[in-house]
């Protein structure tokens, strides 16, 4: 099996937090560090097993390093590179299809002005793949998030300041299979998600990082989905593989990830633990850490229906009920977040500016 095996059973308490279910007595431990410079700036993680390769990582880097995946294996050493097949603008995530393809998820967009985005499939045997361009319905969004449930159909998390990140996926529920090269497919908003904020330190945003939604992944089987932020990961069970109703109408288990310095990376491994990965931030490369048994993590939680039909987690630390759609749960919760999104609209300007998008599709 990948890289860990499962852990027995699952935490003896948990703690009920305005930002979820904070898991008790587990944590994420150092898997192992890169040492590719192409992985400054990890944006994308996959990770698969097969009788061939046996344990294999897939990362990759957004805009200005997004023309490369890179082939990693269970210690971090590199074996092989997969050049992406279309010229990217700037590739955030990475997730994988049912018949075993990559899915670049080329949908950055700090500034909120492209006309399209697109998912990128590749396949990593051949290393053919093409391009599928996605329209939002209303409007650009920058997003960073990319879930492929086990029936195919991607979803698109969107990364927000101040108000819920939409969750957008194919009109009528198409799957990665079904997309038109080179498209468009229209996009539909299928529900919405807000997270944190938190007191998990870490990320380049000291107020506010713990609200933006950076990255995810869906578990082998499909059950399970996780969202993060740059400080914190946030469970989701999805029994019947239905990970909209999941993400819309239960409360997740958080899990922090301390003192990451731009956490964006998220893959879960066939046995069912899961890897988060960050950028280096202009420092040296940082570990890729790994949670043990993080699906029975999210089962063992036995996530509770929100009352609104949507996750909206305050800033309070008791068990208040959920606000309504758009509006923080604590009185302190919209200053707090109103501090974060200047903070992090500053972060984001200079990080554009750092950065320079090639492709234009």
């Amino acid at each position: 099996m990948l890289l860990v095996s499962v852990v027995a059973g699952v935490p003896a308490a948990a703690q009920s937090t305005g930002s979820g279910v904070l898991a008790d007595g587990v944590g994420f431990e150092t898997l192992c560090t890169p040492t590719d410079p192409a992985l400054e700036e990890l944006s994308g993680l996959a990770a698969v097993s097969d009788t061939t390769h046996g344990d294999v990582m897939y990362g990759i880097g957004d805009s200005g390093t997004d023309d490369t995946v890179t082939v990693l294996d269970d210690t971090c050493r590199v074996t092989g590179s997969l050049p992406v097949p279309v010229d990217p603008y700037d590739i955030e995530d990475m997730g994988i299809g049912p018949d075993g393809r990559l899915w670049l998820s080329d949908t950055g967009d700090n500034l909120k002005t492209r006309s399209t985005v697109a998912l990128i499939d590749l396949d990593p045997a051949t290393g053919a793949g093409g391009l599928h361009r996605l329209t939002y319905p209303d409007g650009p969004h920058d997003a960073e998030t990319l879930l492929i449930g086990r029936d195919g159909v991607p979803l698109i998390v969107t990364k927000d300041v101040l108000v819920a990140s939409g969750i957008y996926r194919p009109v009528g529920g198409a799957g990665v299979d079904g997309l038109a090269s080179p498209g468009p497919t229209p996009l539909e908003r299928v529900g919405q998600v807000r997270l944190g904020p938190t007191a998990t330190p870490g990320g380049p945003v000291p107020i506010g990082g713990s609200t933006l939604i950076t990255g995810g992944a869906v578990s082998a089987d499909g059950t399970v989905a996780a969202l993060r932020t740059y400080t914190d990961v946030y469970l989701y069970s999805a029994p019947d593989g239905d990970l909209v109703r999941a993400l819309t109408t239960t409360t997740p288990v958080r899990v922090p990830i301390p003192d990451e310095p731009q956490g964006e990376a998220l893959a879960f491994t066939p046995d069912d633990a899961l890897i988060a990965g960050s950028e280096a931030a202009g420092g040296p490369l940082p570990p890729l850490r790994v949670l043990p048994g993080a699906v029975e993590i999210a089962r063992g939680a036995a996530p509770a229906p929100s009352s609104t039909g949507s996750v909206v987690l305050s800033a309070s630390t008791d068990d208040a009920p959920a606000a309504p759609d758009d509006a923080p749960g604590s009185p302190w919760a919209l200053p707090v977040l109103a501090i974060g999104g200047a903070v992090a609209a500053t972060a984001t300007y200079w990080s554009v500016r750092r950065r320079s998008g090639r492709g234009r599709h």
